[in-house]
């Protein structure tokens, strides 16, 4: 008797601010293969997103809300529901870029909560193609991922040498994405 796969909710944030860029090609491609597999995706892009730096005031650790009213507080919930969440960014000088630092920084709300997430994948994409390019953006996902004992960061995807928008097109890494939607 063949087991039935239990839906997972997952959330899919884009962070370039862009249209159509690279990284949100990836987040879209992984969706796709979420969807495929029947899990139920949204996806979120920062693009008209208002989302203001952490004040460090901690506030947010005792409220479990953060005391700036913008956007960050919406997203911050839905990652908080979330089994699985993708985090879609461009490298830009070895790093994340800043608004997905930025985001991070402002889901502190979610270190005292009870969050359901236990599984974050990281897509990224730079115009280097050297394999070393998207390290420091792992590194830095995975210092917040670490935060949350229950959650792991189960996959890297990278695809480098693309640059202008839609550089992507055909690309391979469209379809290890989409694949590695339908494997969550």
């Amino acid at each position: 008797m063949e087991e039935r796969m239990m839906s997972k909710n997952v959330i899919i944030i884009s962070t370039s601010l862009r249209k159509n860029s690279n990284s949100e090609a990836l987040a879209t491609a992984f969706a796709a293969g979420a969807r495929e597999a029947g899990h139920v995706v949204e996806q979120i892009t920062l693009r008209d997103k208002t989302i203001n730096f952490c004040k460090g005031c901690l506030a947010c650790q005792k409220t479990m809300q953060c005391v700036i009213n913008d956007d960050a507080n919406a997203i911050t919930d839905k990652i908080g529901q979330a089994d699985v969440v993708v985090l879609a960014t461009p490298v830009y000088y070895y790093g994340m870029c800043g608004q997905l630092k930025t985001l991070l920084d402002r889901a502190n709300p979610l270190f005292p909560s009870d969050y359901r997430f236990r599984e974050v994948y990281l897509l990224a994409t730079a115009s280097e193609d050297e394999a070393d390019t998207v390290a420091g953006t792992r590194v830095g996902v995975q210092g917040w991922v670490d935060c949350f004992d229950k959650a792991e960061l189960k996959e890297t995807l990278f695809c480098g040498g693309v640059t202008d928008t839609g550089d992507i097109a055909g690309n391979a890494a469209l379809e290890k994405a989409r694949q590695a939607g339908k494997n969550i």
